[in-house]
């Protein structure tokens, strides 16, 4: 992590700004003499981060490395913090005048000149330092040859860490399955029980997922219990799934209820039920009291599944009733087919490998995670008989303890030392979040990009360079997927909690981050990121201590933020960089925040915030504002517009029409923001130009506008052809006006996802010439020309839907059209008669979803050839058409169910309506 720190410096300290250097006035020469011992230094860092776990000595020197590069990077941005406050004070030529002699004259502890000379002694005594430990200087790893290859299938690759982790079960799962499907009607606990990284929670997952279980219950839910668990929350989570798996709303009142009264609602909705609950690892006795009332016996058959780490708590949970399964390490075969699927991607491992490779693996114990942890550091490396060496021998210094546990952290910490610089402190950046947590991956890449973890690349976007770290880390086995999209999108991540221990170790030990909790409240002064979990009031703050080095504050489950603390607490954050108030009661934004002049990510997503301050605009280097579902908030300020650095801003229903400011005759709105990318959720019915205004905004990669009416239609086609760079938009007119987009005559040929809601007189004639489009929605377009005569030959295409976009009587999927498309759904064509598919269409055709299109009496003409076809389901189609389906079970056999019998899943979505609720159920065929 030295070495990240270092390398991150010195990209800094070589690219600072012309204008600022020259304001270095006393001292340039200090600072090109630390830049060019920090660059000898840097040659010796890796070697040195790697033997810092077992030399105490060393890890002496890598801490004061890394808090010299600290220091400097917090000298340089308490300078730039000066300088812009002048700036701002003065305007430029003010400026200028006023700060030739600024750097000089800054006093007492902000004095750049002493505290500069300070970090050249101590730069020199660390370069004597390093001689008589005798570190050596290390070529660049060998991982770097995965660095040409990054952006080559790294979202394929990723995925084959979930069909890797099967290797094995397959006997486990047929018993867990069938202590869940038959004996005793009486409730029964499956107790699955071993060490960290065995694969409980695989298993688990895949014997929840089986068929015969989805078939046998009628309720399912799998509840994430951890180690900092409340009940009350897994209690609103429980009941929150089982409403919404019978499609049903969640009764109001939940989220405000005690946790006696949810136990009662869990209960009574699984009186005389057959269900099965998972409740994914206990760590506490406590834990399993806290919950186990709620879930009743009424001698269905019900179960409920638990895993964990301690063989007690198995015990305890099952009682007199049930089951324990130990899961045992891997078997040697089974290790051996699980080493290779993730080196060497499923094929054969070398022979000249093969004895070493053996060895490696012996002393992964037979544990999935220390295995698959471990291949993917190998499956960065050459087949190289001695780079293969080099991480044996690493191995054999770290695998000398017999405990399992520590043995297995040693594992994982390798795979943290074999990270690249870069890719350090983003992983360590995980370590924030609690237990658990669902990390979105556009929310990671905005806040790793604000906290400055993210190198330029020639060619790529800061976003795109993001994207690539989180693939690589998942590549390397260090996240959990948790979300892949319908177009192969990496949509969220979680940490294996082995893995997690890890990281928020070293992060409190390297003051890179720190976690207040109600039971861990003091903090250290130097902490550089707070995460604050579940609790403010107890959290301890020392009057007579600084904060002054924190770059990011989060706060989770967090039920109240008195304003005493928040002005005690905010007001030492000078340069603070990301702050997150997600779900946060805040009803009132601090006059503190808006002083923290060089955050660059701001989160008040939940919160109970009424209006934004004017000044806001003070946050002149503000790049990221979510206001999503702050329902009280419906409106921007003036001076929110003059953000000039905002890249990403969201918020739902903030008309955005245009705002004189001080009377002033020139107008400024939403447009003024040059550097937007995301802008979503923007309502333009008040009029006033903006639709031509938004063509301003250049730099736009997603956008969904709302209100639109005819006459916005030819100034949006303008602005839109402007956006060289979008990859999403929306576009929803208002009520039942035409949608009038068809001037548009040189479209964003990067444009990937197209949403049009509104009424179109005629299909729009450029969207045929888009060849990345992947997904397509069209909603109340009511066209009257078949739309998939102009859509068939788009190459990407993976996702159509068509909403009351058609009011023809027949459809037809040519030849050898939509050779891409995955999903398609039609819904309420209520004059549609006929589907027709010719041979050669649809090849890859995996879903289709047929809703309320009662004038079609039978399936589509074709489907008996779309062999890749996996779910068919329909719901509110015609009598006729349900019997051509029928399998023959009860009654005669359809006409038509021989044409569907080959599609693994066909099922009809049943909705019923009772006393103004809505609720739906899925029936198989």
């Amino acid at each position: 992590m030295a070495e990240s720190a270092v390398t991150f410096l010195l990209h800094r300290l070589t690219t600072l700004p012309e204008q600022e250097l020259k304001l270095l006035t006393g001292v340039p020469q200090e600072v090109e003499f630390i830049t060019k011992e920090l660059q000898m230094i840097q040659g010796f860092l890796r070697d040195a981060d790697a033997r810092e776990e077992c030399d105490k000595a060393v890890k002496a020197w890598v801490d004061q490395v890394r808090d010299i590069a600290y220091d400097m990077e917090e000298i340089l941005d308490e300078f730039t913090f000066r300088l812009e406050q002048q700036y701002q004070r003065h305007g430029f030529v003010g400026f200028l005048h006023k700060t030739v002699n600024f750097v000089n004259h800054l006093k007492l502890r902000h004095n750049l000149a002493t505290k500069i000379q300070a970090i050249k002694t101590s730069v020199v005594e660390v370069a004597a330092r390093r001689q008589r430990y005798g570190l050596n200087c290390l070529e660049q790893s060998s991982s770097s040859n995965s660095k040409h290859n990054m952006l080559h299938n790294l979202r394929q690759n990723a995925l084959l860490l979930e069909e890797a982790e099967l290797v094995g079960i397959n006997e486990p799962k047929t018993k867990l399955v069938m202590w869940l499907v038959e004996g005793e009607s009486r409730l029964e606990v499956v107790s699955v029980w071993s060490m960290g990284g065995s694969g409980k929670t695989t298993l688990v997952r895949k014997v929840y997922e089986h068929p015969r279980v989805k078939e046998y219950f009628e309720h399912h839910a799998w509840i994430n219990v951890s180690e900092s668990f409340k009940p009350s929350e897994l209690l609103k989570d429980l009941i929150k799934q089982l409403y919404h798996e019978i499609q049903q709303l969640v009764p109001q009142g939940v989220d405000n209820m005690g946790e006696v009264a949810l136990k009662m609602m869990v209960r009574e909705f699984l009186l005389q039920k057959r269900y099965v609950i998972v409740l994914d690892d206990i760590w506490s006795i406590d834990a399993w009291e806290g919950l186990k009332y709620a879930l009743p016996d009424s001698n269905c058959y019900s179960r409920i599944m638990v895993t964990t780490r301690s063989s007690d708590i198995a015990s305890f949970c099952k009682e007199s009733y049930g089951h324990i399964y130990n899961l045992e390490p891997l078997a040697e075969e089974d290790s051996w087919t699980l080493f290779c699927n993730k080196v060497f991607r499923g094929n054969i491992c070398p022979p000249q490998l093969e004895g070493l490779s053996r060895n490696i693996l012996k002393r992964c114990g037979g544990l999935p995670l220390a295995i698959v942890t471990i291949g993917g550091v190998l499956s960065t490396k050459n087949n190289n008989l001695i780079e293969w060496e080099m991480v044996h021998r690493s191995l054999g210094s770290l695998l000398e303890s017999n405990d399992k546990l520590k043995n297995m952290q040693k594992i994982l910490s390798l795979s943290y030392n074999d990270l690249p610089y870069h890719l350090k402190p983003c992983f360590l950046y995980l370590s924030i979040f609690p237990e658990d947590y669902m990390m979105k991956s556009s929310k990671l890449i905005k806040i790793w990009i604000a906290e400055g973890l993210v190198i330029e690349k020639e060619r790529m976007t800061h976003e795109e360079v993001a994207e690539s770290y989180l693939h690589e880390l998942a590549n390397r086995s260090l996240l959990q997927i948790t979300r892949v999209d319908r177009f192969g999108q990496l949509k969220s991540y979680k940490i294996h909690d082995l893995v997690r221990d890890i990281i928020v170790k070293k992060s409190r030990e390297q003051n890179f981050g720190a976690i207040a909790t109600e039971h861990n409240t003091e903090l250290n002064e130097k902490v550089r990121r707070l995460s604050i979990h579940n609790s403010v009031g107890n959290v301890y703050v020392p009057q007579n201590k600084n904060f002054a080095h924190l770059r990011s504050l989060f706060m989770f489950g967090v039920d109240t933020l008195p304003k005493s603390y928040m002005s005690a607490f905010f007001s030492s954050f000078r340069l603070l960089r990301v702050l997150d108030l997600s779900d946060v009661p805040l009803e009132k934004l601090p006059q503190e925040i808006v002083n923290l002049f060089n955050l660059r990510y701001l989160s008040l997503r939940r919160t109970k915030i009424k209006e934004l301050p004017n000044s806001i605009g003070k946050l002149q280097n503000l790049e990221t504002l979510d206001l999503r579902d702050t329902k009280f908030l419906c409106k921007l300020p003036n001076e929110l517009f003059k953000l000039k650095q905002l890249r990403c801003l969201k918020f739902v229903n903030i008309k955005a029409g245009p705002i004189s400011i001080n009377e002033s005759p020139k107008q400024v709105g939403i447009w003024s923001l040059v550097n937007l990318q995301v802008l979503c959720d923007i309502n333009v019915d008040q009029g006033g130009g903006v639709t031509r205004e938004l063509g301003r905004l250049t730099k736009l990669r997603r956008l969904r506008i709302r209100g639109l009416k005819r006459e916005d239609g030819v100034n949006l086609c303008c602005s839109i052809e402007k956006m060289s760079n979008l990859r999403f938009l929306a576009v929803i007119s208002e009520k039942v006006e035409v949608l009038d987009i068809q001037s548009l005559s040189l479209p964003p040929m990067l444009l990937q996802k197209l949403h049009l809601e509104g009424r179109l007189e005629k299909f729009p004639n450029w969207i045929p010439s888009l060849n990345n489009l992947e997904m397509i929605f069209l909603m109340e377009s009511r066209l009257r020309d078949d739309p998939l005569e102009v859509l068939q030959a788009l190459p990407n295409l993976v996702d159509l839907t068509l909403d009351r976009a058609y009011d023809g009587e027949e459809m037809c999927f040519k030849e050898r059209g939509f050779q891409s498309l995955k999903n398609f759904s039609i819904r309420e064509l209520r004059r549609l008669r006929l589907v027709r598919v010719e041979e050669g269409a649809l090849p890859h055709l995996e879903d289709l979803f047929i809703y309320n299109c009662k004038m079609l009496q039978k399936v589509p003409l074709g489907i008996e050839c779309l062999t890749n076809l996996k779910i068919f389901m329909y719901c509110l189609m015609s009598d006729e058409f349900m019997i051509s389906l029928n399998p023959g079970e009860q009654g005669e056999q359809g006409v038509d169910y021989w044409k569907v019998a080959h599609i693994p899943i066909i099922c009809r979505l049943k909705i019923s309506y009772d006393k103004g609720s809505i609720s739906a159920k899925f029936e198989l065929t």
